[in-house]
């Protein structure tokens, strides 16, 4: 897998942890500030998220993308 391609993985891996993690620090919440950490992101992750996969895309379109992820 070429460095340009494992970077999009690694980044769509890491926005799935930052949801997990938002999740779970919004779940276990004491007080409001808390929240808007966890919201900002969530927010954030999906973001992250949504660009990386678009730009896997375009890899695989040209057909550019090395690996099965």
């Amino acid at each position: 897998m070429k460095d340009c391609d494992r970077h999009i993985v690694e980044t769509l891996q890491m926005s799935d942890d930052m949801i997990r993690l938002a999740e779970a620090g919004d779940r276990d919440r004491e007080d409001a500030g808390c929240g808007v950490l966890y919201g900002v992101l969530l927010d954030s992750a999906y973001k992250i998220k949504k660009i990386a996969e678009d730009e896997k895309k375009r890899h695989m379109k040209k057909g550019a993308w090395e690996g099965d992820f």
